[in-house]
């Protein structure tokens, strides 16, 4: 691991231009890592051209907004892609027009890509690797407040306000090393828990209407007419998944929410992995947390089946 680590340094002390991706439907780590690699590389690389590209979502502009390229940037370019397990997932399907591609990834390796790979799913999430990096790598990775600032969200996020069992003595160690940067965290908090009225309201509405199989398998779905009616956007609405964990005899929880172009899932699951069934539906994740996408609602009956069978 300390040579592919080297490599990737080395790699980045040798291209002049580098373009950071990670994963469709961004939350805080996805990000977080996209945007803290950026901020420490430009605090290093004054003269390199660093650039984040993907979709932005409204609610995470306070950890830092996409740049907007031509296709030709790339060209003799390192792509780096952080937060992505898989090929399908990468936002912005121009990651392969690069000349070299790095993965940066958490999850575990079911798909490896890139000429360059550092996978380690011992980290409650990739900010927390690329904290790790900054400081074994001080000279070329140079840590400052806006990319501790993205870095402290990103695992923020990912550790459930570090409650989950993914938090260890060595993230505790490099949040401390995050905290000793003016960067305010008690406005990430509430950048992250402080809910608007509409979302409350729909809250509420979960958790009187939501279905539950006689396994333990609770789900709720978000039609188009849904959203609008509480005039909400998609991201907001899905990061209330959680809702749903509040039910002791939930065991495993999914959120199903429609897009123009398919539906697209999000479970969770107090103990039980549910990652195997996210990778049969085009996702992929964590085992205690996932993704997955279908096209049509028939399928959403598929999911819950598969769901239903991983539990005891």
């Amino acid at each position: 691991m300390d040579r592919i680590k080297n490599e990737i340094v080395a790699a980045i002390k040798n291209y002049s231009t580098i373009i950071i991706h990670r994963h469709v439907d961004p939350d805080p780590d996805a990000l977080g890592s996209q945007v803290g690699m950026q901020h420490l590389l430009k605090h290093s690389f004054p003269s390199k051209e660093i650039f984040v590209v993907g979709e932005e979502i409204d609610k995470l502009l306070f950890i830092g907004e996409m740049d907007h390229i031509p296709d030709n940037l790339y060209e003799g370019a390192l792509v780096i892609v952080c937060d992505t397990a898989n090929l399908s997932r990468i936002s912005d399907f121009r990651f392969g027009l690069g000349d070299r591609l790095i993965k940066i990834d958490h999850h575990t390796d079911y798909e490896p890509f890139g000429d360059l790979s550092w996978v380690d799913a011992s980290y409650s999430s990739t900010s927390e690797m690329l904290t790790d990096l900054s400081l074994e790598f001080p000279d070329y990775l140079a840590m400052n407040k806006e990319a501790a600032k993205s870095f402290y969200a990103g695992i923020l996020s990912d550790t459930g306000n570090f409650m989950n069992r993914t938090v260890t003595p060595r993230t505790i160690k490099l949040v401390s090393q995050l905290r000793t940067y003016d960067f305010k965290p008690e406005r990430i908090h509430n950048f992250l828990q402080v809910k608007s009225k509409n979302s409350s309201r729909l809250q509420k509405d979960i958790l009187m209407s939501f279905k539950v199989t006689e396994k333990g398998v609770a789900y709720f779905i978000i039609t188009e007419d849904l959203l609008n009616m509480y005039n909400m956007d998609r991201n907001e609405a899905s990061n209330l998944v959680n809702t749903l964990s509040s039910i002791r005899t939930n065991k495993i929880w999914a959120f199903f929410i429609e897009y123009p172009e398919k539906i697209r899932v999000r479970i969770r699951s107090r103990n039980i992995p549910i990652d195997s069934v996210a990778r049969q539906f085009n996702g992929g994740g964590h085992p205690l947390a996932s993704g997955a996408s279908i096209d049509t609602w028939e399928e959403v009956d598929l999911i819950i089946q598969a769901l239903d069978q991983v539990c005891p």
